[in-house]
């Protein structure tokens, strides 16, 4: 396998958790590395390899024009001035998850979509290790792929962004979802059809298909590189795997066996129910046993920052759900709300990267919901609703929270926005959202 990199040039464009996982990888297959990164205060960490050359502030031109291959990193865009440069000269440009499908020997699972995606890797990787296997879950969360080759895996779990699914061709997974597709990120793309292109690529040479029947846009298109071999579909109602209502009880189901009663399962809300169903659509692809599957379900009671209870006092919910950094993830958790005995106070706000809001509209304009708008895009948020406060940050409008919210009441941190406007990072945003609601 080495003869695939030793003695290259390789150029690692971008050098943050994945571009540093590429240097590791290449210094173990006699590479020679030239890396760099745009960010001008960007500091190296201290065990970073001596002979490797480094550029920091500005892409080398140079090192990228006299390069045998380009490893970019998902953050930086196919279309920047110097990138695009390489690519018109002839220069091979590609992401870590390539160079990761290149080298990886075992089968793997792989999901995309606007919203749901960290929860259904989670979820699937847990249902591989009910079932005794040795899965290896990264990507998008937690481990960059290329660390997972050394750890001996017998399944590789990959939650892929669109960013990655750009630079990757040579993926063959044994099943493969696109979630859903709502506006995200168009301040990368030209408009939602470019950004859905990037995600349908996952599907390219897979053999399970794994589509969303209430989402069109997540079908594959007759045009997809060597198309699925099998179409499986999840839905509430008609897909091969759904949800039955008996006697007020909802039960997730396989055709006609039932799986679990969703009461059951260790994360609630109906748009949970959706994940749990692709998840198990995918698990299934790959032959995880059904006991297995159930254990998951039962098991897994969600990720930090996904519509989570993080306090609870004087009769008042307070849920941290800063993950929801687009606006179909928002609509998700509205549209998830169990019966509210008082009033919904929502903070929106961040940066919408370029979305448009008015999907939001219908959720919101009803007489227990009071949104507080912060953030770049606060403004803007505040105009969608009648009972909307405009503030400069999340502390003010928690400010005004506690001294409106009485018992019955929930206070929801779903921003429908990315953080980075005023935080390091969702999670971030997540964590002070915690520290404030316990004061």
């Amino acid at each position: 396998m080495k003869s695939l990199f030793k003695n290259k040039n390789i150029c690692v464009v971008g050098l943050g958790k994945t571009g540093l996982s590429c240097v590791d990888f290449l210094q173990k297959q006699q590479a020679n590395i030239f890396a760099m990164d745009t960010r001008k205060n960007f500091t190296l960490p201290q065990n970073f390899p001596s002979t490797v050359a480094v550029e920091i502030g500005s892409l080398n031109e140079e090192w990228l024009l006299k390069s045998d291959l380009i490893i970019l990193s998902p953050g930086l865009s196919l279309k920047t001035p110097e990138i695009q440069s390489a690519i018109s000269a002839g220069k091979k440009v590609v992401g870590d998850i390539e160079v990761f499908c290149q080298m990886a020997k075992k089968p793997i699972l792989a999901i995309t979509g606007s919203n749901g995606k960290s929860t259904v890797t989670t979820l699937v990787t847990e249902m591989g290790k009910a079932a005794g296997l040795n899965v290896g879950m990264g990507g998008n969360i937690g481990i960059p792929a290329l660390s997972l080759l050394d750890k001996n895996c017998d399944l590789y779990v990959l939650e892929l962004s669109s960013f990655q699914l750009e630079t990757t061709y040579s993926l063959s997974a044994q099943g493969a979802t696109v979630l859903n597709i709502s506006e995200d990120h168009l301040n990368r793309y030209k408009d939602l059809e470019d950004y859905r292109q990037a995600k349908l690529k996952i599907y390219q040479r897979c053999r399970y298909a794994i589509t969303n029947g209430e989402d069109p846009l997540t079908k594959w298109e007759s045009y997809i590189q060597d198309a699925p071999i099998f179409d499986k579909i999840f839905a509430e109602n008609g897909g091969d795997y759904w949800i039955k209502t008996k006697n007020d009880k909802r039960y997730l189901m396989a055709k006609d066996e039932t799986i679990l009663a969703c009461d059951e399962m260790g994360i609630k809300g109906r748009h949970n129910e959706m994940n749990a169903l692709a998840a198990i659509a995918l698990a299934e692809s790959t032959n995880i046993p059904r006991d297995a599957i159930r254990q998951a379900l039962k098991e897994f009671t969600g990720l930090s920052h996904r519509f989570q209870c993080i306090h609870e006092k004087n009769g008042v919910q307070w849920i941290n759900d800063s993950k929801a950094t687009n606006v179909g993830s928002t609509v998700a958790a509205l549209a998830g709300l169990p019966p509210l005995k008082g009033n919904l106070h929502l903070l929106l706000g961040g940066d919408g990267k370029g979305a448009n809001f008015d999907e939001l509209k219908p959720y919101l304009n009803k007489p227990n919901i009071y949104t507080y708008c912060f953030g770049q895009d606060g403004q803007t948020l505040a105009n969608l609703s009648k009972q909307s406060t405009h503030v400069s940050t999340m502390k003010e409008a928690i400010d005004l929270i506690k001294t409106q919210v009485k018992s019955g009441d929930m206070v929801l941190l779903s921003p429908a926005c990315a953080s980075l406007d005023q935080f390091r990072s969702f999670e971030e945003r997540g964590d002070i959202f915690t520290a404030l609601a316990k004061e």
